[in-house]
C-alpha cells in the first residue's frame, strides 16, 4: 500500500520551514486502517500529535485530499446527515472546522482545515478529528467512487500560524477496493485477418465502473462462428479483476461475436463485434492519454500501465502527465515503465508527455515519442523545485513545436484544464490529430476551427483519465460528465512503427468509449497525395478510391461516400459531413409498427474553457399521457439516477459538449403534451407535432440545448450501410467524414478525408 514514490510527486511546499526534520512537525495515526469498499459509509478517527513546536494560537493542521476524490463533501453544520466532521483538542482548547474545495495547491485542491482558537497546544498534545461522526444520527463518511490502492490521508501543519503549510513526516494510507460486481464484459478487437491471433478479455464492473474481484464463477463461452483455442468454458476465481484468453484465431472470414453465460445458464454479455476481414489493417484499440498519483490522478503509473493492458484490454496507450508536474526523476521512470510494457505485436506503449502551457501561450498538447530517452521540454517548472533542466522549458506551443523540429514524435491538441488554441500555434508537421472526445466532454468545435484554419488533421479520442482507469474510464461523481474515449487505429501490424505510419496518414476514427468497427471510403477521381502538400512537395498519385484520413485533389465537382458501420448495440444515426455541414442522414430503418417512444435530449457546454461543464437540473411533464417505461441514456453517476413522481421525470447531469438523454415509451392521449423546465431554459410540446426529427430549443452558453423526437419502439440493426454522392465545394477543402450514434448513446468520428476541389 505504498503509492506514489515521493520522488516521483511533481509537488512543492513552502521551502521555509520550523526545521528540517519532518518528523518534528507531529505525527498522524488513523483507525480503522485497512481496506474499504467504493462509495460505501464509514467513519474514521484521525489523530494528530503535535511534534517539539506544538502548533501555536491560530495555527492550524489540514488534512487534503486529491483532486479526483469524488466521496461525500466533509460538512460540520448538520449532525445527522452523511459526511459530518468534528474535532476536539486533547486539552479541550477551542478549534474552528471548515472544508474548502480548491484551497490548496495542485493536486491537493480538497483541505478540511482545523484551526487553533483562543489557545495552544504543547509537543505530545493532540487534536482528534472524526470523519464520519456517527454520534449524532451521521450514517458516516461516502468513500469515492474509484478504487485506488493507497487512498491518502495527506496531513499538513502550520505549527507557527504563519500560512505556510508543511506535510508532517507520514500520512496515513487505506485502500479503496471495488464493489460487487454489477456488469459484464467482454471484449474482442475490431478487426483481425483470418488466423490472426487475438486475445478475449473478461471481466465483471461494480457500478461505479471498478473491476471487481469480488466474484468467483465458471464462465460459458458461445462463439458465432468457429474460434481455435477458445474453451468451452473459464473459471473466474475470487480476487481476481480480469481473465484474458490468449492466442485465438479464426481462420473463417465474417463476424464473430461470442456471448457469456453463467453455469445456471444466465446470459452474462455479449462481446463486441469483431469482424475476421483479409486485408491491409487489423484494429489498435488505445488510449493514448491519461495521468496516475504521481501527478493530478490516482494509484501508480505501474498500475496505470497495467490496468490499460490487463483490464481495459487496450492494444497501445501512453502515460500523459502535466508536464510542470514531471520532475526528472518521474520523467525516467515513464520512460523506464514505457519500454518494460512495450510488448510489439501484443501492446505498444508511446513515451510521452502532456505539455501544459496556459491557454494564452497555446493550450494543452500530447507529445509522443518513438522511442525512450528523449528531452522533455516542459511548459514551466511550476511544481517543480530542481531548476536544473530549466533551460530545456518551451514556454509556449510555438516554442514547443520548435524544439520538436528535429524529434521522431507526434503531437496532439486537446481539451482539458487548458483548451488548445489552434489558431495561435499549430505545426501541420507534428501536430497530426486533435483530442475531440475525453472524460471532460465532447469538442466538435474544435474541429470546426480546424476546418476553418485550413489544417488537415485526423480525430483522436482518449479518457484524459485521472482515475487510475484509462481504456475505461468512467467519470465518477465529481468533476467529470462522460465516459472516456477511444481510438481505433488502423494498422498492418501492432508496432510502434506501424503506429506512428498511422498517425502520419490519419488511418484512425475515435468514439466515446465503445468498440465500433468503421470503414469509410470516397469514390472518385483523385490525384492522392502520400504527404500534407503544406508539409512537403510530393507527387500526387491517380487513384479512384480514397480511405480516411486520405488528402487528395478531386478531377471531378462530386465524390461518393460509403460507409460500412457495425456496433454492439443498434445504431440509431449516421450523419455524413462536409466539414461541419450535414450532407445526409442515415437512419436506422425500423421495423414497423408503434412509435410511442420518445428521446428527451439535453447536451452542449457553458464555455471552452475550465468553465465548460454544464449542471442540469431538469423535470419533463407529461400531459394526457401515462408513462408505461423509462431507460436513461449517457447517465454515468449511480447516484443521480432519473427518478419518475407521478406524471414528471426529473433528472440531475452533466454534460460539457455531450449529451444525456431518457427515453420514455408512453400510452399516448390526443392531446398529450410535454413540458419541460430546467436551470438553463425551458420548452413544450405537444406530442402530435414530434416527429423522427427532433424539436430542439437552444439555451445560450456553448450549444447548450433541449431536444425532444420521436423514435421507433425498437430498434434492431446494429449495422448500418450507405451511400451519397455529394457536391465538392470548388477552391477549397472538403473535409468528407462521419459522426455515428448509437441508440445508447455512444458516438464516433472518422478522420476526414480531405478533398481538395
Amino acid at each position: 500500500m505504498a503509492g506514489p514514490a515521493p520522488h516521483h510527486m511533481g509537488e512543492v511546499f513552502t521551502n521555509a520551514r520550523p526545521t528540517e526534520d519532518p518528523v518534528l512537525f507531529g505525527s498522524v495515526q488513523l483507525d480503522p486502517a485497512g481496506h474499504f469498499e467504493v462509495r460505501s459509509l464509514q467513519s474514521f478517527r484521525l489523530t494528530y500529535t503535535t511534534g517539539r513546536y506544538g502548533l501555536d494560537d491560530t495555527g492550524s493542521i489540514r488534512i487534503v485530499f486529491r483532486f479526483t476524490a469524488d466521496g461525500g463533501g466533509l460538512q460540520t453544520d448538520d449532525a445527522t446527515a452523511a459526511n459530518y466532521v468534528t474535532a476536539i483538542s486533547s486539552t479541550n482548547v477551542p478549534l474552528r472546522v471548515s472544508f474548502h474545495t480548491n484551497h490548496t495547491q495542485r493536486p491537493w485542491y480538497q483541505a478540511l482545515t482545523i484551526t487553533v482558537h483562543h489557545g495552544f497546544l504543547r509537543e505530545g498534545e493532540q487534536i482528534t478529528v472524526v470523519l464520519g461522526d456517527r454520534s449524532g444520527g451521521s450514517p458516516g463518511l461516502r468513500l469515492q467512487s474509484m478504487a485506488e490502492t493507497a487512498f491518502d490521508w495527506r496531513v499538513l501543519a502550520d505549527l507557527c500560524a504563519t500560512g505556510h503549510y508543511v506535510p508532517v513526516a507520514e500520512s496515513p494510507k487505506i485502500t479503496i477496493t471495488p464493489g460487487q460486481p454489477a456488469l459484464w464484459k467482454a471484449v474482442l478487437p475490431t478487426l483481425r485477418r483470418p488466423d490472426e491471433v487475438f486475445r478475449l478479455g473478461l471481466k465483471a464492473e461494480d457500478i461505479y465502473g471498478n473491476p471487481s474481484d469480488k466474484v468467483s464463477t465458471r464462465l460459458h463461452l458461445k462463439p458465432s462462428r468457429p474460434v481455435t483455442g477458445l474453451p468451452d468454458e473459464v473459471d473466474f476465481p475470487l480476487g481476481k479483476r480480469s481473465v484474458v484468453i490468449e492466442g485465438l484465431s479464426a481462420s473463417d472470414a465474417g463476424p464473430l461475436a461470442i456471448e457469456i453465460f453463467s453455469d445456471a445458464g444466465e446470459h452474462l454479455a455479449t462481446s463486441n463485434p469483431m469482424l475476421i476481414r483479409a486485408g491491409r489493417y487489423q484494429s489498435c484499440w488505445a488510449d493514448m492519454h491519461g495521468q496516475s498519483g504521481e501527478s493530478v490522478g490516482i494509484n501508480t503509473a505501474q498500475e496505470y500501465f497495467a490496468f490499460a493492458r490487463d483490464l481495459a484490454f487496450l492494444d497501445a496507450t501512453s502515460h500523459q502527465a502535466n508536464d510542470f508536474q514531471v520532475n526528472s526523476a518521474f520523467w525516467v521512470h515513464i520512460n523506464h515503465l514505457s519500454a518494460e510494457f512495450l510488448d510489439e505485436g501484443k501492446f505498444l506503449t508511446l513515451p510521452g508527455y502532456e505539455w501544459s502551457g496556459n491557454t494564452g501561450v497555446g493550450g494543452d498538447r500530447n507529445v509522443y515519442f518513438r522511442h525512450e530517452g528523449r528531452v522533455i521540454h516542459r511548459s514551466s517548472h511550476a511544481l517543480i523545485e530542481d531548476r536544473r533542466e530549466i533551460h530545456t522549458d518551451a514556454p509556449t506551443a510555438r516554442d514547443l513545436f520548435s524544439d520538436l523540429q528535429d524529434e521522431d514524435c507526434v503531437v496532439y491538441a486537446h481539451i482539458g484544464g487548458r483548451p488548445a488554441d489552434i489558431a495561435y500555434a499549430h505545426d501541420p508537421r507534428l501536430e497530426t490529430a486533435m483530442e475531440i472526445h475525453s472524460a471532460w466532454g465532447t469538442f466538435e468545435w474544435l474541429m470546426a476551427d480546424c476546418f476553418a484554419a485550413g489544417h488537415r488533421v485526423g480525430v483522436v479520442a482518449n479518457s484524459d483519465g485521472h482515475k487510475g482507469r484509462p481504456g475505461a474510464s468512467y467519470p465518477g461523481a465529481s468533476e467529470f460528465g462522460a465516459y472516456g474515449g477511444l481510438t481505433c487505429f488502423l494498422m498492418d501490424q501492432l508496432t510502434r512503427d506501424d503506429l506512428f505510419a498511422c498517425l502520419r496518414i490519419r488511418r484512425h476514427y475515435a468514439t466515446t468509449g465503445n468498440r465500433m468497427l468503421i470503414d469509410l471510403s470516397v469514390e472518385g477521381e483523385f490525384d492522392r497525395f502520400d504527404i500534407d502538400p503544406k508539409v512537403a512537395t510530393s507527387q500526387p498519385h491517380e487513384c479512384t478510391t480514397l480511405e480516411m484520413g486520405d488528402i487528395a485533389r478531386s478531377r471531378s465537382s462530386a465524390a461518393t461516400v460509403s460507409f460500412s458501420v457495425k456496433a454492439d448495440a443498434p445504431i440509431l444515426r449516421v450523419d455524413v459531413l462536409n466539414g461541419m455541414a450535414q450532407v445526409k442522414k442515415f437512419d436506422n430503418p425500423a421495423p414497423l409498427g408503434p412509435q410511442n417512444r420518445l428521446r428527451v435530449q439535453w447536451r452542449g457546454a457553458i464555455a471552452k474553457g475550465r468553465g465548460a461543464k454544464a449542471s442540469w437540473q431538469g423535470v419533463a411533464r407529461f400531459s394526457d399521457c401515462t408513462i408505461l417505461e423509462t431507460v436513461e441514456i449517457n447517465a454515468w453517476n449511480p447516484d443521480k439516477r432519473l427518478r419518475q413522481d407521478g406524471d414528471a421525470l426529473h433528472w440531475d447531469a452533466v454534460t460539457a459538449g455531450n449529451f444525456g438523454a431518457f427515453d420514455v415509451w408512453l400510452d399516448e392521449g390526443n392531446a398529450a403534451s410535454i413540458a419541460i423546465e430546467t436551470n438553463h431554459g425551458s420548452a413544450a410540446f405537444q406530442l402530435a407535432d414530434i416527429g423522427g426529427n427532433a424539436k430542439t430549443v437552444p439555451l445560450g452558453g456553448l450549444d447548450l440545448e433541449v431536444s425532444v423526437e420521436r423514435l421507433p419502439d425498437t430498434l434492431d440493426l446494429a449495422c448500418l450501410t450507405g451511400s451519397v454522392t455529394l457536391p465538392l465545394t470548388a477552391e477549397q477543402d472538403n473535409p468528407i467524414w462521419i459522426r455515428v450514434t448509437t441508440e445508447d448513446g455512444f458516438q464516433g468520428w472518422t478522420s476526414p478525408v480531405y478533398l481538395i476541389a
